[in-house]
């Protein structure tokens, strides 16, 4: 392969690899947002809260992303009449909603793994629902949620190529405009060098959420590092048992 044509096309490379980012960036926002409130209201005791976030979620998941991408794209500017001035948008919204639904079985599951003891100690002390969703519940459901939410964002970052298929230019789709010049001859080492930076920015997202785990589990006062002739509190708890 020869990867001399490819160098000297890295410049070319910088917008579209800025697409990309934004791309999964924003959609990982949204996807969050979505995530927490369809999370929160399937974790809903009330029926009329719960059944329409549990037919959106099993909606969105049961219909294929590539679909929806088109919708948000094509088809709703006809239906609706709404048009987004910008195609980069519409692939932010239909990636954001997709994972967000997906993402909010992870919100419903650490949630409803808080211990019970947790929240019947937090309703002997008056706290409202509030206080004990921002207080009690989600300082311990979150360091449980970041592991799932890690791997879904890398999958995110994966399919935000899939915006290429709505005419904007990241840096799947620059591989395949520069690559196919000349008959499509030098494509393998364009596709080769988006690899290696999916590959770079999978591991960026990994190590940062890795790091966000550590930091949440050390607030809540779990996993830390043992001092060096001290006894861990669950080291302690397990002599004296």
């Amino acid at each position: 392969m020869d990867f001399s044509a490819v160098i000297d096309s890295l410049p070319r490379y910088a917008k579209p690899l800025l697409v990309t980012v934004e791309v999964t960036l924003a959609s990982a926002a949204l996807a969050l947002l979505v995530a927490f409130a369809l999370g929160l209201m399937t974790s809903s005791k009330h029926l009329a809260v719960r059944t329409p976030a549990r037919v959106f979620v099993e909606f969105i998941r049961g219909s294929s992303v590539v679909v929806q991408l088109f919708w948000f794209a094509f088809a709703m500017p006809v239906i609706l009449g709404v048009k987004f001035d910008y195609a980069i948008a519409a692939g932010i919204i239909a990636l954001g909603l997709n994972y967000g639904a997906y993402s909010s079985e992870v919100v419903r599951g650490a949630i409803a793994a808080v211990p019970k003891g947790q929240l019947e100690a937090s309703l002997a002390v008056n706290f409202t629902p509030f206080q004990r969703l921002r207080l009690v519940v989600l300082p311990q459901a979150w360091p449980e949620m970041i592991p799932s939410l890690c791997a879904f964002a890398i999958m995110l970052l994966k399919a935000s190529a899939l915006v290429s298929l709505i005419s904007v230019t990241d840096i799947t789709a620059m591989a395949g405009l520069i690559g196919g010049q000349g008959g499509g001859v030098n494509q393998l080492p364009h596709y080769a060098l988006i690899l290696v930076i999916y590959f770079v920015l999978a591991w960026l997202i990994w190590t940062g959420m890795r790091a966000l785990e550590r930091k949440a589990k050390r607030g809540i006062g779990i996993d830390a590092k043992p001092v060096k002739g001290r006894l861990t509190p669950a080291v302690a708890e397990k002599g004296l048992a």
